[in-house]
């Protein structure tokens, strides 16, 4: 086998500038399917981080029960409960013993009891609603992250605190240390200074929410004790449907993954990995078309030497591993040197940790350089099989006369 190999490397060295643009051609297609790893699985990633990195991976959402149904004996009628008041704040009573229980869960890294409603805030003779988020002191970039957002100010919050978006700053004219008024839908007011103004980048959510401590949303929220959700922030966000199952399990409640309102991106994430997959088939079909090609055209040009060997004895089984050793031979060196292009190239682009809108968001982890060249050596060799077959057939006799 090693002389099958020393034939095969000198047959690729006799035509050297045949074998430079075969291995040329190899090299560029292995170019193309990490270049298109690396972009379609850094878009994948940028895409989940921008819109699930800033959210609850899994969240309790308290519901509010419906009334209860009461019979009337005098008439046999069912009639509901109604409540006194017509604005009955749902909430999770037994937050407080939850919490240290989801939090010790294994891949659990940060969770975030909160009280949350509606709001109207004012300014002089100006008002714009708002959502109201209620967060725990310290806890404020549990979910969101709020401290790489700050543009005016500080995250930290505290009783008569309050942060808001850039968008609603401009609009109601505001900066940090000026006063507003909050009036939640309770009908509770509290005057809160602004002590941080956040820039998300999303119009909404810059313009209509407000976060305050957790304290200060109980007295607006009239809530005299739980909280209204829970959400919880893992380290892998694409394990959050067996994470919500877990922390069913544990505390009884309704638990919702972010996949079950996220699921037209994870849709559109897996239209995308397909387009990925058949633009990625295409460089490996120009590296097979490329080698068979080549090594047809080898066959046909050696016949008389494939003829003098098979007439000294060589079997067909040496003759089709010496064109399968040129096909492995070519997808080798070509792999490594389209992995090793790749590697300076991406080399380029910012890490993902940095990317952002105005660059492509190409991820030099996903570049998959040892699946390109395992496929690239595997592709090569099974290209190569069809003519070192071809040679295989050759009849001694006739290609020595030729």
């Amino acid at each position: 086998m090693l002389y099958a190999l020393k034939i095969a490397s000198r047959y690729l060295l006799s035509s050297k500038a045949q074998s430079a643009l075969l291995v040329l051609g190899v090299a560029l297609g292995v170019f193309i399917f990490i270049f298109m790893s690396a972009l379609i699985g850094g878009l994948a990633n940028y895409i989940l981080a921008s819109i699930a990195g800033d959210l609850s991976h899994v969240s309790i959402i308290a519901e509010v029960e419906d009334p209860a149904l009461l019979l009337d004996q005098n008439s046999g009628h069912i009639l509901l409960a109604q409540e006194k008041s017509a604005l009955r704040q749902a909430f999770l009573r037994d937050a407080a013993i939850y919490v240290p229980m989801i939090a010790a869960l294994p891949g659990v890294v940060a969770v975030s009891p909160q009280i949350t409603g509606s709001g109207f805030i004012t300014r002089g003779g100006q008002v714009a609603q708002v959502a109201i988020n209620g967060v725990e002191p310290g806890k404020e970039s549990a979910i969101v992250q709020l401290k790489s957002y700050i543009v005016a100010g500080s995250v930290g919050l505290g009783t008569g605190l309050t942060l808001i978006g850039q968008t609603l700053a401009d609009d109601l004219d505001l900066k940090v240390g000026d006063t507003i008024r909050l009036d939640s839908a309770q009908g509770v007011s509290a005057l809160l200074t602004v002590s941080g103004i956040y820039k998300i980048g999303q119009g909404g959510f810059d313009r209509a929410t407000a976060y305050v401590s957790l304290d200060t949303a109980r007295t607006l929220m009239a809530l005299p004790q739980g909280v209204t959700r829970i959400d919880i922030k893992l380290a892998d966000l694409m394990a959050a449907d067996a994470a919500a199952l877990r922390v069913s399990a544990i505390t009884g409640l309704k638990a919702k993954s972010w996949t079950e309102q996220g699921a037209q991106v994870m849709s559109a994430l897996a239209a995308q990995r397909q387009t990925g997959l058949l633009l990625k088939s295409f460089a490996m079909v120009s590296i097979v078309i490329g080698i068979a090609s080549s090594l047809l055209l080898s066959t046909y040009r050696r016949k008389a030497e494939i003829g003098i060997m098979r007439a000294m004895g060589a079997s067909r089984r040496f003759v089709v591993f010496v064109f399968v050793s040129q096909g492995a031979l070519v997808g080798l060196v070509g792999g490594v040197m389209g992995a090793g292009l790749g590697y300076l190239v991406l080399q380029a682009f910012p890490p993902r940790d940095a990317a952002h809108p105005s660059v492509m968001p190409i991820d030099i982890h996903e570049g998959a350089f040892g699946l390109a060249i395992l496929l690239t050596i595997t592709i090569a060799t099974l290209a190569a099989i069809l003519p070192a077959r071809s040679a295989a057939r050759v009849d001694p006799v006739t290609a020595i006369g030729q």
